[in-house]
């Protein structure tokens, strides 16, 4: 066994006891491989070892890696996406992580309805309220999250964030439990499902999924880390 092999079994099997710490199916939460800055040939391995679905955060990259990799590869976006890249992004990923704002949920619509695509997303939402990371305040969405739901084309399928780092895992659980707080609410109050909740990296998946995480996005914990560069330059929204 390689040792990617051995470490992406280690994440599935820790996946595991963590939904069943909290009498939960492992089968209700999908993992996501953040493969950004990671070369077609390391993502391979991966693949070979069982893990089809891959998150990036760079349209650029994951452009030029797309064509490299078997058709059966999934792809979600995970970082924040600009406005004047929609047009190339809708047709290369199933899911967008990283809706977050009014503006930018108005022109995906826009142009999904030219594209004629219904594209699946998750509004990110800045729990924390940190300045260095993008999406809507708690408060934000609420006053806004009524407009975006009557949007044609897009699919809204739950809630996304990242919590401040902290090298304790549990430090996490507060932002992890609000963003479900804040999903319950809204379910509530709108009559809409909001399945989805992407939350939850290397180092915090297990809380994230004793708190509700339907999807995890682990990076470092399964390619190994990357370089200070590249941590440097995806910092204010890295998704692992």
């Amino acid at each position: 066994m390689s040792e990617i092999s051995a470490r992406l079994d280690s994440i599935k099997t820790a996946i595991s006891s963590a939904a069943s710490r909290c009498g939960r199916d492992a089968s209700g939460i999908e993992l996501v491989a953040v493969s950004k800055t990671h070369p077609a040939e390391k993502m391979m391995e991966v693949m070979e070892a069982g893990q089809l679905l891959f998150g990036e955060s760079r349209l650029q990259e994951a452009r030029a890696k797309i064509p490299l990799l078997p058709a059966k590869t999934r792809w979600h976006f995970i970082g924040h996406l600009q406005k004047n890249k929609i047009r190339q992004a809708l047709p290369l990923f199933e899911m967008f992580h990283g809706i977050d704002s009014l503006q930018l949920a108005r022109e995906m619509d826009r142009i999904a309805e030219e594209c004629g695509a219904h594209p699946r997303v998750l509004l990110e939402v800045n729990v924390a309220g940190e300045a260095s990371k993008f999406g809507f305040s708690p408060d934000a969405l609420r006053e806004t999250v009524e407009e975006m739901l009557k949007l044609k084309r897009l699919q809204i399928e739950g809630l996304m964030t990242i919590p401040p780092f902290s090298e304790e895992a549990e430090a996490s659980r507060k932002y992890f439990s609000a963003l479900r707080n804040l999903r319950d609410e809204l379910q509530q109050n709108f009559q809409v499902p909001l399945d989805q909740l992407s939350m939850g990296m290397s180092h915090d998946f297990e809380v994230a999924i004793e708190e509700g995480a339907t999807m995890v996005r682990v990076g470092t914990a399964i390619f190994g880390k990357r370089s200070g560069k590249a941590l440097k330059t995806e910092e204010p929204y890295a998704a692992d």
